[in-house]
């Protein structure tokens, strides 16, 4: 079907109006987003429209043309009421089996380049399931797929009320966000225009106002001066723009296996693992990043270190720590954030094993500087012995990789 990409959002009423209600508030920030080149998508509007789209997008991103009955099995399998099964959906290559047997490998999105995928914001979604029959302000798709929520409430009105109606809505019985496409959302953004906060989707033991009646965790959005950008145009300008929102979800989500909870990260941490891996791509030299206690330094690691992995010009990163505690709190951690993606180095011979490693799985490594100097060491203990019984050293087996990019962490 033919859709003009730019279709004019017709303001209902007059905007001259000295109280800003929350139609003028939506009504500019869908101006905001065909600004920036989202298509606007008026004729989605119910649960078989969005459906109907993301079938078209689903066709096209994979090649092919599902059966009625197919597409129907496809829904089955896809839509999940659980928050981080559906959010890891998202990120994978999945296989589903078409009528004849066949298999079909497929995604959702567009995996390899988040940036390319198609981009829509549609307004006043109603979804109707079991006894729930919801509205939804503003959602943006991602090839069809919704993947942010964005709830307005009129000028002077806190966005917490905005809070407490998406957690009301997540708790009706038959909800859209556990029996439709809803189901795939990653973030929920709340404004009253002059306040923005955004906050991830997550199952419902990660997603209520705790005991002090505070939402958490919930951000305001900032620059890298750490000037909070609170007023809803500038923040969907800096925040949602089709290929940072793309790297926002793809990059800096992270998605805890062991706790099955989402969580995304703060804007200081975003630009701190930007600018280290900018570093090592253009070859820089040495650097730091200044964090304080508990503000996230082994998160900005794990994250700096995971995307240093994807640069095939780097061999190796490695993290040091100077501490044995540390060394195991650090893999726990890394583990934590992302189930196996570091092995314990019993000794340093395992450590000298895993550098030398062409194993991707061998790329991230966590070790304390006390291995990493008895491997380098001639004079070290170890490395005596070695010579002595006809062995290579250490420092001698790792000479080979005197002309390899290898990034340390400390």
């Amino acid at each position: 079907m033919s859709v003009d990409p730019l279709s004019s959002y017709q303001n209902p009423q007059d905007s001259r109006r000295t109280t800003l209600k929350e139609q003028d508030i939506e009504y500019g920030l869908l101006g905001v987003l065909q600004g920036l080149k989202y298509d606007y998508r008026k004729d989605i509007t119910d649960r078989a429209s969005l459906e109907k789209n993301f079938r078209e997008k689903f066709e096209a991103l994979n090649r092919v043309t599902l059966s009625d009955a197919e597409f129907a099995r496809l829904l089955d399998e896809i839509v999940s009421p659980d928050v981080f099964a559906a959010s890891t959906t998202l990120r994978t290559y999945n296989s589903f089996t078409r009528d004849d047997g066949t298999p079909l490998n497929y995604s959702l999105v567009n995996i390899k380049d988040w940036c390319k995928n198609q981009f829509e914001v549609i307004n006043q979604l109603r979804m109707n399931t079991d006894n729930s029959h919801h509205r939804y302000d503003v959602i943006l798709l991602m090839n069809g797929i919704p993947v942010v929520q964005i709830e307005l409430k009129t000028l002077g009105v806190s966005p917490r009320r905005a809070m407490e109606q998406i957690v009301e809505y997540k708790k009706d019985p038959g909800n859209g966000y556990t029996k439709t496409l809803l189901c795939f959302l990653q973030l929920f953004i709340v404004s009253n225009r002059d306040r923005t906060f955004y906050f991830t989707n997550n199952n419902t033991a990660h997603f209520a106002f705790n005991a002090d009646e505070r939402f958490l965790p919930v951000y305001e959005f900032a620059d890298e001066d750490n000037r909070k950008i609170t007023h809803l145009d500038e923040f969907a300008d800096r925040f949602l723009k089709k290929c940072d929102l793309a790297r926002m979800v793809s990059r800096y989500m992270v998605l805890l296996a062991g706790e099955q909870r989402l969580m995304i990260m703060r804007p200081y941490q975003v630009y701190a693992v930007q600018h280290l891996v900018k570093c090592i791509d253009e070859n820089n030299g040495n650097g730091y990043i200044w964090h304080t206690t508990g503000s996230g330094k082994t998160l900005t690691s794990f994250k700096a270190s995971t995307l240093l992995k994807e640069n095939e010009s780097i061999h190796k990163c490695v993290f040091v720590v100077d501490r044995k505690d540390l060394d195991r709190q650090t893999r726990e951690e890394f583990n934590r954030f992302q189930e196996g993606c570091v092995e314990e180095n019993t000794n340093t011979a395992a450590l000298v094993r895993r550098l030398l490693s062409d194993d991707y799985a061998d790329k991230v490594i966590v070790t304390t500087i006390q291995k990493l100097g008895l491997a380098l060491d001639d004079t070290s203990t170890r490395n005596k012995q070695r010579s002595q019984s006809g062995q290579s050293t250490y420092s001698q087996q790792l000479e080979s990789l005197s002309g390899k990019r290898i990034a340390f962490i400390f």
